[in-house]
């Protein structure tokens, strides 16, 4: 069959044929429809991923949307959510804890999208940052996949007021578009904190914030007493100056967040709503569908324009 290959770390990826999975139990063998690419694919095959790489040569891909062909507990052609490794292929394995079934119709490739990037956007809201009702949330990065969901998300589990930051004018257009009470540019301010403040008008519960850098920064110095900060990137920089009195004096809590943290079964419940939302048309991500082929074009785009999502498609785009 298809798949895509990392043969070194460091070198891009390639399509070429490689033996069919072997089902073992405990397993579910699936037939893929929707694979996306995630940063985390990237970093992984270039050796930057924090996690560590696996042996090469191996198949990319850390999550994918398909159907069953054989399982111990699910009936053939059930459809699925599938994570773990080795999803960019025209089949693949997975373990059974790491298989969610779908409930609601919904496209296949969006359906896709609310794994590593809606479980980072929404467990980031309610598992990891507590968000309670009329709570006024900062979105960074919020031309992103992640930040665009994390908007939306927000105003679902009951937040007063959002508001999203960007570099991109056209993505806080986006981001206004799917329900963003305000927006901050974070080119050009003169004082970023003060910015965020005033779009919050002057209380700031709890940002979401996967840019770090000086974004990060200000949007600690800017939030309120008791506030939090979940952090769960550094797509600005890996580093960011602090000053003590920012954290110290607000009670500030800084809270890490990485998906793979959370309870499986606190993902799979997370998971199902999310696309039971997109069902209803009440929560969307742009995507752009690739087939399996093009997944050297595919992986230079997403890594120079982390905010686009693409998907691959191994039986082609319809």
């Amino acid at each position: 069959m298809k798949a895509v290959v990392i043969e070194q770390i460091g070198s891009g990826p390639v399509v070429t044929d490689v033996d069919e999975p072997q089902r073992q139990a405990g397993q579910t063998l699936i037939e893929v429809a929707a694979a996306p690419i995630n940063p985390i694919d990237i970093s992984t095959a270039a050796g930057r991923y924090p996690g560590g790489s696996p042996d090469t040569p191996f198949v990319a891909g850390r999550e994918a949307v398909g159907r069953v062909l054989e399982s111990d507990s699910l009936a053939s052609g059930a459809r699925v959510y599938v994570s773990g490794l080795g999803f960019f292929a025209e089949r693949a394995v997975a373990g059974d804890e790491n298989v969610v079934a779908i409930d609601v119709e919904v496209d296949d490739a969006l359906a896709a999208c609310f794994g590593v990037a809606g479980l980072a956007a929404w467990l980031a809201l309610e598992w990891r940052g507590d968000l309670r009702e009329g709570e006024t949330v900062l979105v960074l990065g919020a031309s992103g996949a992640v930040g665009l969901i994390a908007v939306q998300a927000a105003k679902l589990l009951g937040a007063g007021r959002v508001v999203a930051a960007a570099r991109s004018e056209k993505g806080l257009e986006r981001a206004r578009s799917l329900g963003a009470d305000a927006t901050v540019k974070l080119d050009g301010q003169d004082d970023l904190a003060a910015a965020f403040l005033d779009a919050c008008d002057g209380q700031l519960d709890l940002t979401i914030d996967p840019v770090w850098g000086e974004p990060g920064a200000a949007a600690i110095k800017a939030t309120s007493f008791g506030g939090r900060v979940v952090q769960l990137g550094q797509s600005a920089s890996k580093e960011a100056t602090l000053e003590s009195g920012w954290i110290r004096s607000k009670l500030l809590s800084i809270l890490g967040h990485t998906n793979f943290a959370a309870p499986a079964e606190v993902r799979h419940e997370t998971y199902l709503r999310m696309v039971r939302h997109a069902a209803a048309g009440e929560l969307t991500v742009d995507f752009e569908v690739m087939p399996l082929e093009r997944v050297a074009e595919a992986w230079e785009l997403q890594e120079a324009s982390p905010g686009r999502k693409l998907v691959l498609s191994p039986s082609g785009v319809p």
